[in-house]
């Protein structure tokens, strides 16, 4: 009995994470309900309850495997993305890594990292380890107030805002390389004051 109550319950997630996909990117994902999400799967709003809180958590559950191939890559993978690159050459790539990412899953990350709750999530508490971890080695002073300056650029609402701009992506890598170049570039070990 336990065994079918696991098979189905890894059926319902399945089912669950395929309509949420669906939904969020049929439309703005920051409209979609649970009780949509819910009908979408054909399952009860108690099975989606007993697994997810809310949209924010099944948005974040879809993105969640993008996410981790790109932090194997800031660990393990090669340079200027994995170590081995002078820190502004790894936060340029980094930035267009994550560009990248947003320009291929805007709708999950509009989704599960929009606002506050943005902050509460491991992937960004990772980026921002990332990010200080690359100022701390560039000599930079203010490390963890400059972690989240940095990041700011990559919110979802940020760069929303400036596709409907019609900012294309391989120009904001661009700014965010020179952005990164600038804070971490040569001269910036004569900006260190103790980090």
């Amino acid at each position: 009995m336990t065994q079918r109550e696991r098979v189905d319950a890894a059926r319902n997630r399945a089912k669950v994470l395929d309509a949420a996909r669906r939904l969020f990117a049929e439309r703005d994902p920051r409209t979609v309900t649970m009780g949509d999400i819910a009908k979408e799967a054909g399952v009860g709003r108690g099975t989606l309850y007993r697994r997810y809180p809310d949209t924010a958590s099944i948005a974040t559950a879809l993105l969640d495997e993008h996410e981790r191939a790109l932090q194997e890559q800031l660990m393990q993978g090669p340079p200027p993305l994995g170590p081995g690159a002078p820190p502004s050459e790894r936060l340029a790539a980094f930035y267009a890594a994550m560009t990248d990412l947003l320009d291929q899953h805007i709708d999950l990350a509009l989704g599960a990292e929009t606002g506050p709750a943005r902050y509460a999530t491991g992937a960004y508490g990772f980026w921002r380890l990332h990010v200080r971890a690359l100022l701390r080695e560039a000599g930079v002073a203010e490390v963890d107030a400059l972690c989240d300056v940095l990041l700011a650029p990559l919110a979802p609402e940020v760069f929303t805002h400036q596709r409907e701009r019609g900012t294309d992506p391989e120009n904001v890598k661009a700014a965010l390389a020179l952005l990164a170049r600038g804070v971490l570039g040569p001269g910036t070990q004569g900006l260190s004051g103790g980090a």
